[in-house]
């Protein structure tokens, strides 16, 4: 990297303003989950941790609505949760018919429980929390009792209430089980972790794409701890300006949609500055191959 890129500080904010702002008008990126054609942003949004929220907590219900709100304004579309996530469906149910936008949510979310007899109720109940008749992606979470609850995913597909498939697995768990569930079924899509810190999930990430799913990312700055990592670096400033980012998060998700199988990001925060920082990433460019190793090189210094 340049030597001049880390020099700016002082002037960083007005050399990022005109870049940052003329990305606003510039279209959403999109991509497709290849079974349906769909199209999708590719910048979405996680729920871990961040909406399991008491539902009268007047306070926090009101800083998720406007985490909501800079989501749906600024181009979002897909929200992904669980059952395991505490109360973060049922805070979404909550304040998803008051957010202005809201018309746009793919609603992603999870079966997760060890008993397949179970499943369906579970599924029921996470409808019923989200106030929806079907989700648009239902997934099976860390491939718990997956042979099981494969066999109810494709009955409500086949019914209309669940519009895609898929499995998910987080943390590097599961890879090898993963490798064989790809190999062996037809699913919509991958949910997997994967970001500078942690790029284990590539080759899996391609077989996916090989088979024709959409690949979405979960914990894509490592659960923050990248983030933090990144905190006391200069941003480089002639490149953000160039990929219209004034922040870390943004240059960190852009490098991971520079992956050609990955379809969609999804970040969680609770701060709405943060969730307008995110969307960065849904438009203007992506790194070319010289700007991707770049940052490459800047994330593995940092990371190791």
């Amino acid at each position: 990297m340049d030597r001049r890129d880390f020099l700016v500080l002082a002037s960083a904010a007005s050399l990022l303003a005109g870049p940052a702002a003329s990305q606003s008008a510039l279209p959403v990126r999109t991509r497709a989950i290849a079974r349906s054609g769909e199209r999708i942003p590719v910048v979405g949004m996680g729920t871990w941790m961040t909406f399991n929220v008491l539902a009268n907590d007047a306070e926090a219900l009101a800083v998720r609505g406007r985490v909501l709100e800079r989501f749906f304004a600024g181009g979002g579309s897909l929200i992904d949760s669980s059952p395991m996530y505490g109360s973060a469906e049922g805070v979404l149910g909550q304040l998803l018919p008051e957010v202005p936008g809201a018309q746009a949510l793919f609603s992603a979310t999870k079966v997760w429980t060890p008993l397949g007899l179970y499943g369906p109720t579970q599924m029921e109940r996470s409808l019923a929390l989200w106030g929806l008749q079907r989700c648009d992606l239902m997934q099976i979470h860390n491939l718990l009792n997956w042979e099981a609850h494969i066999k109810t995913l494709r009955q409500w597909q086949a019914e209309g209430r669940a519009r895609h498939i898929g499995v998910t697995t987080s943390h590097g768990n599961k890879h090898d089980t993963l490798r064989e569930v790809l190999a062996s079924e037809t699913l919509d899509t991958l949910q997997i972790t994967y970001n500078p810190a942690d790029r284990r999930a590539e080759p899996l990430m391609q077989q996916a794409a090989d088979r024709g799913m959409a690949v979405i990312l979960n914990r894509p700055f490592d659960g923050g701890r990248l983030l933090d990592r990144l905190q006391g670096e200069p941003l480089p400033a002639s490149l953000a300006a160039d990929l219209g980012c004034t922040a870390w998060a943004p240059l960190v998700l852009k490098w991971e949609l520079a992956h050609p199988a990955v379809t969609c990001v999804i970040p969680a925060t609770t701060n709405p500055e943060h969730m307008s920082e995110n969307l960065q990433a849904l438009r203007g460019p992506l790194p070319d191959r010289r700007q991707w190793e770049l940052l490459s090189s800047l994330f593995e210094r940092i990371a190791s």
